[in-house]
């Protein structure tokens, strides 16, 4: 049955469906995505399919492989090692930068995205906990005077996404997340900008560290997994 698009552009929208997809495992690693039927089923041409297929390389979520088109990209200890490392770089910049100019307007909007995650984790909804993570990490850093900064941080949230719903697959990691955000709101409230600094550093390695765990016990990570080939339903 053909689903007509009609938000944003075409390509946009292939991509977020996409995204979504992937990110919620219904096209695990190894999955081919065959351009020609996942046209048919939007019922438009190859081309913003093709478009949508490249900005999700660029994003990590698939590798586009001679002679077999778009497969979906493989969990990689590589990535996660490298996203990581530059958010632990970025991201305490761009708070020392931010909060500093924060209004009690800031800290209002930062306690209701607090609300809204302690919500999603009581609830076990799972597409929502990667999203309102990095809404909560980008509210921080939103009075940060670095554009471009911040656009680099927010596509690594985005690519962290795949990984946070793994690692807060276990009930002791959402806790841990939701006290540990609790934390970083109480010392910016307080003023203390450099503390808050470094516990957000130590939040971020924390979860990398818990992830390559979960990812080594799952085997999930590595390696190359058979492909099937999918259209978009």
């Amino acid at each position: 049955m053909t689903v007509p698009l009609k938000h944003r552009t075409l390509s946009a929208a292939i991509v977020d469906r996409l995204r979504q997809a992937i990110l919620a495992g219904t096209y695990p690693a190894g999955t081919q995505l065959r351009q020609d039927a996942m046209a048919e089923t939007y019922g438009v041409s190859r081309i913003p399919v093709r478009e949508a297929l490249f900005q999700l390389e660029a994003e990590g979520f698939v590798r586009i492989v001679p002679h077999k088109g778009a497969i979906v990209s493989e969990l990689s200890l590589d990535e996660i090692n490298d996203v990581f490392d530059l958010r632990c770089l970025l991201e305490p910049r761009l708070l020392s930068q931010s909060v500093p100019r924060f209004a009690e307007a800031d800290f209002a909007a930062l306690d209701a995205i607090q609300v809204r995650f302690e919500t999603a984790i009581a609830a076990g909804d799972v597409a929502q906990w990667g999203v309102i993570n990095a809404e909560f990490h980008m509210a921080l850093y939103t009075r940060a005077r670095q554009p471009r900064t911040q656009s680099i941080v927010a596509a690594l949230l985005q690519t962290s996404d795949r990984y946070t719903r793994l690692q807060l697959s276990s009930t002791a990691a959402m806790g841990i997340a939701e006290q540990e955000h609790a934390e970083l709101i109480r010392q910016c409230r307080a003023g203390r900008f450099d503390e808050a600094s470094g516990y957000l550093v130590g939040h971020i390695e924390a979860v990398r560290a818990d992830l390559l765990r979960v990812v080594a016990r799952s085997g999930a990570a590595g390696g190359e997994t058979n492909s099937r080939s999918v259209a978009l339903e």
